[in-house]
């Protein structure tokens, strides 16, 4: 596997994910070796260190592997080596180009990703086909550094402070305050690498059982939900059990991302398939789940404009604010009369893509909106008619309660 030629890997590394990453990991093995016990000449503990210390430093390899080597980006405009096959596979139009199988489109990176598994902003990249190892390795070897830190910070933290009087009468004349004034620095570095050590193993542990899961099935987090829906429309259709054709056993899926030659030789595009599939089988399936999400497509147009804010207080108020999606999908900004093909609906936003015409605004297209920015439109409707009654409801309610006073009158 090569650094990736498409990307500037020092670059990378500058985004708060990385930065973070790489501040959090020097504070707490600064501290972890301030704090180390003081057992001068003892064998045990110098090797428990450089046990310590070699962890890190294998997190700290595998992590900026998986930044530079990156996920194995499929070349824009890629088209498969048969042309009857692109009738198989689903189009791209950023990248201007087909998918190949088990490859998605990330929209953070701006390309298509081979055998994408999800974007992770710590590294500041995709995790798919080409450094799946390395963040795997990185998760491991981050979870046993981290785990030694949070040991070594309890033990010393609990030593410290059991000794704390005495050291105070030798040193400082028994005021306990005085001593522990001046390590102030010390115990607040000390407290807050614990507790940084603490929540870093907790979500190394759960990252990692993802990643193993993932892993011994053959199956990113991308296709487990294509699956899911897969399985749904199968029994709905009452159609033949959906078989995901990547499975090949925990043994040979291991040798998929560990054995580099195995690794390589499918190019992130072919891979092994379990008997009665082909290479299109999941590709197949995603468009038969699109060719279905069309069918379900609602058009909606707006009567009130979107701001495109992440929380419209002063746009749409409080209740609508406050509900907001808990996704990272960007919300899209429209203006009166737009058309949005609308395929997913929640109580106060609808998730669509907006029908884009002549005007070259800028911005996400597809997203979530607020859902009293718009209304369907029914069949046989004017969208423009219904857009001006549903923009003037006030103007509808004087015009009845004036006839109704002319009719009294």
């Amino acid at each position: 596997m090569t650094i990736d030629e498409d990307l500037n890997g020092l670059i990378l590394f500058w985004h708060w994910g990385p930065i973070v990453s790489l501040i959090v990991t020097a504070t707490v093995t600064f501290t972890t070796w301030q704090w180390w016990p003081s057992t001068e000449g003892s064998l045990i503990s110098n090797a428990y260190f450089a046990f310590y210390m070699l962890t890190t430093l294998l997190s700290l390899y595998n992590f900026v592997r998986s930044v530079l080597v990156g996920p194995g980006l499929l070349p824009r405009g890629w088209q498969p080596e048969y042309p009857r096959e692109a009738k198989f596979l689903q189009y791209c139009k950023k990248c201007e180009g087909y998918k190949a199988p088990r490859t998605h489109h990330c929209r953070r990176c701006d390309r298509c990703v081979m055998k994408m598994d999800h974007h992770c902003p710590w590294i500041n990249r995709c995790v798919g086909w080409s450094n799946q190892p390395y963040f795997i390795l990185f998760l491991f070897y981050y979870l046993l550094s981290n785990l030694h830190a949070c040991g070594v910070l309890c033990y010393a933290g609990l030593r410290f402070f059991i000794e704390s009087n005495k050291m105070a009468r030798r040193y400082h004349g028994g005021n306990l305050d005085l001593y522990l004034r001046h390590h102030f620095t010390s115990i607040f570095m000390g407290i807050m690498s614990f507790g940084l050590t603490i929540g870093i193993v907790l979500c190394m542990l759960k990252l990692l059982i993802i990643q193993i899961g993932s892993l011994l099935k053959n199956m990113t987090d991308v296709e487990a939900w294509i699956v899911a829906k897969a399985n749904a429309r199968h029994y709905q259709k009452k159609l033949k059990p959906f078989v995901f054709p990547y499975n090949l056993g925990w043994y040979a899926n291991l040798g998929q991302v560990f054995n580099v030659a195995e690794l390589h030789r499918s190019h992130g595009i072919d891979f092994p398939v379990v008997k009665g599939c082909n290479q299109f089988t999941l590709t197949m399936e995603q468009l038969a789940q699109k060719a279905d999400k069309r069918n379900r497509t609602l058009t909606y147009i707006c009567v009130h404009p979107s701001t495109g804010s992440w929380l419209p207080i002063w746009s749409q108020g409080l209740i609508v604010a406050f509900n907001t999606p808990l996704t990272d999908n960007p919300r899209i900004k429209l203006e009166k009369n737009d058309l949005i093909k609308v395929t997913r609906k929640q109580k106060h936003w609808l998730f669509g893509e907006r029908v884009v015409g002549d005007d070259q605004r800028k911005g996400a297209i597809r997203g979530w909106f607020p859902r009293r920015c718009a209304v369907e439109i029914t069949d046989g409707g004017d969208p423009k008619d219904m857009a001006s009654s549903k923009a003037k409801p006030k103007d509808k309610s004087r015009a009845s309660k004036q006839t109704k006073s002319n009719k009294i009158n």
